[in-house]
């Protein structure tokens, strides 16, 4: 008979056990372990996300409940204080790597077809509870951050780090690496003048808000071919440039745009694009808010708010476990041609999860078993039975 692996097993294919296992390694992963290992603890996480386990006790009994799905898994049971223990001690680096390389699953077919690249760059904040004492606080909230960089053409998410709450954007976004040709979009937080001519110097264009601080003046007008966009109309372009004499000085032709909503509001962008025309430009900037809805669809239907621990390297761990399932779902939907939407999806995942059948046909009834007999005879035709 054939073997059919499980739609949890089809998931995690993307994960190469060889390259894992590297990881491990490399950073000592399953040192001092006896049995529970980093495959393990992998697996363990990532089915808290599909399962939508919420607690140590409940992710305990759900896993060990398909104690028959483990062998080729090629993981093993689970107990509660193990996982705790291995969750406070075991290297963050190990799973943020994992994520690293599905992300560059993802962002494969992009560079294959040569467009140009658009990296938005943003941070969002993972608010923790009072148990976690421990945790830093930036004047609104008490916890964690974490910095994505994502490319909206691909649906490829990238994290630059997860850090306090009171760490500076501009500090984590300068550890970005910069790709000649490539356009990243950022709002007003990731200000930072040396970074801005860094990127520049690479052949890249980078697109911001300046803040209300940023002394411009005006080198020149420039003509504006078409002024209106979708739900947004270009008001000026100007070529400008630092008024300050000083320090802040760029040493770069900038360009700033003013650009007004259909609700009447303005903004102005700042961007050292000479090339583009003012409307492609607004039109990038308005779809930074795709990350936005990045950060509200993992908030709401990965499992972030509450976690299995309350020391930091737990919390990370399953932050990374999060987007690691973020991942094997978007690849799945891709190289399996899933046609339902990903929200849908990721439903019938958790529902499924288990079940020996195809991916690509999960939103559809299982195939009738072929070992029961069927009836042969054509609906018309006539049959004899005993009375």
């Amino acid at each position: 008979m054939r073997f059919t692996p499980s739609i949890f097993a089809k998931l995690l294919e993307p994960i190469k056990r060889r390259q894992f296992d590297r990881l491990v390694e490399r950073h000592a992963g399953d040192a001092y372990v006896k049995s529970f290992t980093s495959w393990t603890h992998l697996l363990a996480l990532v089915y808290a996300q599909f399962s939508s386990a919420v607690s140590l006790r409940g992710l305990e009994a759900g896993w060990n409940a398909n104690r028959q799905h483990h062998y080729h898994l090629g993981g093993g049971p689970l107990v509660r204080s193990t996982l705790a223990d291995a969750s406070k001690r075991r290297p963050v680096a190990v799973f943020a790597e994992t994520f690293s390389l599905l992300a560059s699953q993802l962002d494969r077919p992009t560079r294959r077809d040569g467009t140009a690249m658009v990296k938005l760059i943003d941070s969002t904040p993972i608010p923790l509870g009072k148990l976690c004492d421990w945790a830093k606080s930036n004047g609104r909230i008490r916890g964690l951050k974490m910095h994505v960089v994502f490319d909206p053409k691909a649906d490829c998410p990238g994290i630059l780090d997860i850090t306090d709450a009171n760490v500076n954007d501009a500090q984590i976004g300068r550890t970005v690496t910069i790709e000649q040709g490539a356009t990243y979009v950022f709002d007003k937080g990731y200000c930072h003048y040396g970074w801005w001519t860094a990127i520049a110097d690479q052949g890249a264009v980078f697109l911001t808000r300046p803040k209300t601080n940023m002394r411009l003046d005006v080198v020149g007008e420039r003509p504006i071919a078409l002024a209106q966009g979708d739900d947004f109309t270009v008001l000026n372009d100007t070529e400008v440039r630092f008024a300050s004499k000083g320090d802040s000085t760029l040493p770069m032709r900038l360009r700033r745009l003013v650009v007004q909503r259909t609700d009447g509001k303005t903004i102005t962008l700042l961007t050292n694009d000479l090339e583009r025309a003012a409307v492609d430009i607004a039109a990038l900037y308005k779809a930074r808010w795709q990350i936005e809805l990045l950060f509200r669809w993992i908030k709401q239907h990965l499992h972030i708010r509450r976690f299995l621990g309350n020391n930091d390297n737990a919390i990370r761990l399953q932050l990374f476990a999060a987007m690691i399932a973020y991942a094997l779902l978007r690849i799945a939907a891709r190289s399996h041609r899933i046609k339902i939407s990903i929200l849908r999806f990721t439903d019938l995942v958790a529902l499924c999860l288990f079940e020996r059948r195809h991916i690509g046909a999960i939103d559809k009834p299982p195939p009738v078993n072929p070992s029961r007999p069927q009836c042969q005879n054509s609906q018309n035709q006539l049959g004899l039975s005993y009375a």
